[in-house]
């Protein structure tokens, strides 16, 4: 199978799965469950399940392993997206050519969907079937949920942004700061897959986090550099935004060019650390280089 039929096969999975958590859900809410829904499956890439199911088929670990966190980590992308673009926060009408969930329900819904989302993450990792070896894992696998989502991860990076929205910051600090928004969810993949694989040495681990690090980061450099340079139909929502919110990116910081230097130099260091591993790495150069070459 080439990569983008994988892709393409991981995307229909994860809806597919997305979809049927949300249905058992109970109907008492339902507006609520609407808007978990239109979450949950407006047309998202599905790039982490895909990160997800590249680690796990490369060290293999078993399929239900490898959903279970896909699931988890969707639930929790999805929350993050909801209250990223509620007025108080980024104030976004359009998420990947739809409208935003406040705008297709209403605020208290959104916040609400977000809440329970978040919830439903944690829902799935600690009740999903599991292989035998992950069993004992779970403590494990909800510790590293809990903090790549929480104040030293996601939620901590985005407090960083919305601080410094309007005010120039260092380079450092650029990168500490999506380093927690976007990377640490990213970092959360791998090392969620690396828990449950019985046989990874740790040197390997140290090496495919590296990876998961500079990934991150180039994810998010690349993103800087779309919203200047890409369309608003690809990207699925207003093209120069982050410029006009005046936040700090990766382009303003460093010029285009920098900035392309920049998401190369990521590049090759994560294609350094997939070099030093023991195992067939050309999924994971292909990941890669889905991630750093995309146009939305």
């Amino acid at each position: 199978m080439n990569f983008s039929a994988l892709h393409q096969q991981v995307k229909q999975q994860t809806d597919a799965s997305l979809l049927t958590l949300i249905d058992e859900l109970p109907d008492y809410a339902p507006r609520l469950k609407d808007a978990m829904r239109h979450a949950l499956l407006a047309g998202g890439k599905r790039m982490r399940p895909l990160l997800v199911q590249v680690v796990g088929n490369t060290l293999d670990v078993p399929k239900t392993d490898q959903m279970a966190i896909s699931m988890a980590i969707e639930c929790v992308h999805a929350y993050s997206l909801v209250h990223d673009d509620l007025p108080a926060m980024d104030d976004d009408d359009l998420r990947r050519g739809m409208p935003t969930c406040h705008i297709a329900f209403d605020e208290a819904t959104a916040i609400l969907a977000g809440d329970a989302l978040q919830a439903l993450a944690f829902t799935v990792l600690a009740d999903a079937p599991l292989s035998t070896y992950a069993e004992a894992k779970r403590p494990q696998l909800l510790s590293v949920l809990a903090k790549s989502a929480g104040y030293v991860g996601m939620c901590g990076g985005q407090a960083i942004d919305l601080a410094s929205t309007g005010e120039s910051i260092s380079l450092d600090e650029l990168k500490r700061l999506h380093k927690l928004k976007t990377g640490a969810l990213l970092r959360a993949c791998v090392e969620m897959v690396a828990i449950v694989s019985e046989d990874l040495l740790p040197e390997a681990k140290v090496d495919l986090m590296a990876y998961a690090a500079d990934i991150g980061l180039a994810f998010q450099v690349q993103d800087d550099i779309l919203d200047v340079v890409g369309s608003s139909e690809k990207l699925g929502k207003p093209a120069g935004s982050d410029e006009a919110l005046g936040k700090n990116t990766f382009p303003a910081k460093l010029g285009m060019e920098g900035a392309k230097r920049e998401l190369e130099m990521l590049h090759d260091n994560a294609l350094q650390a997939l070099a030093r591993l023991p195992y067939n790495t050309d999924s994971l150069i292909a990941f890669s280089e889905l991630l750093v070459k995309r146009d939305h």
